[in-house]
């Protein structure tokens, strides 16, 4: 197709995502300046929300892009805090991609891509100030809370991240801080909500043949030529950006880019209210 030889397990492995018929398919469709699916370049899939799916998860959630499935869950814990900011909570992000959601993860330790998603998501909601971790603090240099965010692929149909994101947001604002008495956590019971002081909402986009692709299936992301996703607030601060593929942007491009997700991300935003 690229006029490049494949190696036979390559091939294998695209013709169990949808093969290369399928991303021929959505180029020759974004030719014609149609999406692949029928959507407009700036519209979502259908957005499914739902909070508390694990009953002894302290906080959890399930999101839906389409046929993009993925859960979060959120524990807490209480140990020592780092060093260099003895008077704040902890935040870990760790991301499974499970080899029922697609042919092409493997069972075993995160991979690369596990670990950059789950990074980001990690970086969204500091950067954000999502959450104040001086409020978690229990002892000063001795005891804090840590938030320990689990993110698990349940269906890859594109744009993980964009899911993961708000799986992991949902989740948090679903959060309930355990009872915590005689230097022990009573689990099952509970002292309090975790507060959220901001909502970040992550919005990916594919750039294609001059094209910019909102919520990119996993075709469209096969065939981007690049992949950006921008963090934004409710009060419209850009809190982190994410880069994907080697083509570079135009200035023009980055600047419309940032003026659909701030649209996209408070539409968004309303879906939690």
């Amino acid at each position: 197709m690229h006029g490049d030889i494949q190696t036979s397990e390559e091939s294998v492995k695209k013709s169990l995502r949808g093969g290369v018929m399928m991303e021929s398919f959505a180029l020759e469709m974004l030719r014609s300046g149609r999406r692949i699916d029928g959507r407009g370049f700036e519209e979502f899939r259908k957005i499914e929300i739902i909070p508390n799916i694990v009953e002894k998860a302290e906080g959890s959630a399930e999101v839906r892009l389409g046929k993009t499935k993925v859960a979060a869950g959120v524990k807490l814990d209480v140990g020592q805090p780092f060093k260099d900011s003895p008077e704040e909570g902890i935040l870990i992000v760790n991301a499974e991609f499970s080899p029922i959601a697609s042919p092409e993860f493997e069972p075993g330790p995160p991979g690369e891509d596990a670990i950059e998603l789950a990074r980001v998501v990690d970086r969204a909601i500091r950067e954000s100030e999502c959450i104040d971790f001086s409020k978690l603090c229990i002892t000063p240099g001795e005891k804090v809370w840590i938030i320990f965010i689990d993110i698990h692929i349940l269906d890859d149909h594109g744009n993980l991240l964009d899911a993961s994101a708000l799986a992991s947001l949902v989740a948090l604002m679903h959060t309930r801080i355990p009872k915590f008495e005689n230097d022990e956590i009573v689990r099952g019971e509970y002292m309090g909500k975790l507060e959220v002081d901001h909502k970040p909402i992550v919005i990916s986009m594919a750039k294609t043949l001059n094209h910019i692709l909102v919520d990119p299936t996993l075709e469209e992301e096969e065939i981007a030529e690049c992949l950006m996703s921008f963090c934004i607030r409710e009060d419209g601060k850009i809190c982190a950006i994410q880069k994907r593929g080697g083509r570079e942007l135009s200035l023009e491009d980055i600047e419309k880019m940032i003026e659909i997700a701030s649209k996209k991300s408070e539409e968004i935003r309303r879906l939690l209210e």
